[in-house]
């Protein structure tokens, strides 16, 4: 079962005039939103994402934008620093960060 986040809220976006289909973003991303078709990126799963920033980071040509840091990423990070179980997101169980 995958992690599924907030529907429809994810900051990622992919200027596919600027990919080099690398597949860089694929290699690094931890919840496989991205695949390789035609030498170019493509947004496998855009839910999946959790706003890590890695894909981002990692792209060399600078394809990809995500504002790293928001959303439930924050809330799960703020969560393990903090040592509580549950994420920080202030959601109060809306479904942030459950499975489904």
């Amino acid at each position: 079962m995958q992690m599924r986040y907030l529907k429809n809220v994810t900051t990622l976006a992919l200027d596919i005039s600027k990919c080099t289909g690398c597949g860089m973003c694929a290699e690094v991303c931890p919840h496989a939103v991205f695949r390789i078709e035609g030498r170019k990126a493509v947004i496998e799963d855009r839910d999946a994402c959790m706003e890590c920033g890695a894909c981002a980071r990692n792209c060399a040509p600078g394809a990809l934008s995500v504002r790293a840091g928001v959303g439930c990423a924050a809330a799960v990070i703020a969560g393990k620093l903090r040592g509580t179980e549950n994420p920080a997101c202030g959601c109060s169980g809306t479904g942030c960060c459950e499975n489904g």
